[in-house]
């Protein structure tokens, strides 16, 4: 326990020496007033499980049951990870370095996510690119401050940050192979408190995302040539900070394939989706990958007779129970038969 202060990992040792396979589940919660009504609904005010991340704790706990019921019929070793803080505030990362992935160090990793987005009985598994590498930025333009009646007295920064939320744009669409993906989004601006004094400065806050790291690299790279030189241009002097939210989640060709075949032994009558699922959304994820090549996988969540299809981070957010049968299930599955081709 412990682990980036309220993680906590569990290590499940079968019958026989083997190799380790991590199972990540995420439990933390996001500063939403929940809506839902439910009789379950979050008892602190301005907290909500507005992601399904108690759905996966609960997951987790169910797979952890049924493993170690089972684990005089496999070798090697099943290590569980309840990780914290997923939502932007570096939880993964934290574990990382605080030798989550050690002692024992995991062959391969596997995560899963239910998912609003799709109905009960969907499932998403899939090799490569599934979720978005994320940074966050911070940009703030500096000029000189005066009176809106007499403009040239002073060094507008709200007309540079204009010409800078303009020019950014054309990163996406100019930049990058149209057959690649990218975003770059600012989300916030905020300057000066009168309608008649131009403030001296302004700060933008906002995202940049991509699912290859040499389009994130280049995206980042015009990124801050855009801003530097058009605010040099307006005379004026921007400053950046970007902060690594996490890389993109990849995942593994061969770990994929033993989760499809974990899905098709357990639910023989479905077909899951083989197609690239992707999001724009990240994960931290990525950071066990980079250390155990693994696979993050989807299972749809939502039911529109029930009313239980609002949106992940929306204050009205639930999912229908079952999802958690069908999610323990096929983990657990998964977990076995990566354990035996590892």
């Amino acid at each position: 326990t412990g682990i980036a202060k309220t993680g906590v990992i569990g290590l499940i040792e079968g019958a026989k020496p083997g190799p380790v396979i991590m199972l990540r589940f995420d439990i933390d919660a996001l500063p939403i007033q929940e809506e839902t009504g439910a009789e379950y609904a979050s008892q602190n005010p301005g907290l909500m499980h507005a992601c399904g991340h108690d759905g996966h704790a609960a997951i987790g706990l169910t797979v952890a049951k049924l493993l170690h019921a089972r684990r005089e019929e496999f070798g090697g070793t099943i290590k569980l990870v309840f990780q914290p803080a997923e939502e932007g505030m570096g939880g993964a990362q934290t574990m990382v370095k605080e030798g989550a992935m050690e002692s024992p160090a995991p062959l391969r990793s596997l995560g899963l996510h239910i998912w609003n987005g799709k109905p009960l009985g969907w499932i998403g598994i899939a090799a490569g690119p599934v979720m978005a590498g994320a940074s966050s930025f911070k940009i703030t333009v500096r000029g000189k401050g005066g009176h809106g009646a007499i403009p040239h007295l002073s060094i507008d920064p709200v007309l540079a940050s204009a010409q800078i939320i303009s020019a950014l744009q054309s990163i996406v669409s100019r930049n990058v192979d149209a057959q690649k993906a990218a975003v770059v989004t600012v989300a916030s601006i905020h300057s000066g408190d009168a309608f008649n004094v131009i403030p001296a400065q302004v700060e933008m806050l906002g995202t940049i995302r991509f699912f290859e790291m040499e389009v994130g690299e280049m995206v980042h790279r015009r990124f801050n040539e855009i801003v530097h030189g058009i605010a040099a241009a307006m005379q004026c002097q921007a400053e950046i900070e970007i902060s690594e939210i996490t890389p993109p989640v990849i995942n593994d060709a061969a770990t994929t394939e033993n989760v499809l075949r974990a899905a098709r032994i357990v639910f023989p009558a479905e077909s899951p989706d083989t197609s690239p699922y992707v999001t724009m959304g990240s994960e931290d994820f990525a950071f066990f990958q980079q250390k155990a090549p693994g696979t993050y996988f989807f299972v749809g969540s939502n039911n529109e007779s029930r009313g239980l299809n609002f949106g992940h981070h929306h204050p009205k957010f639930d999912f229908d129970e079952e999802v958690l049968v069908r999610g323990s299930a096929l983990m657990a599955a998964a977990a076995l038969e990566v354990l035996q081709s590892a």
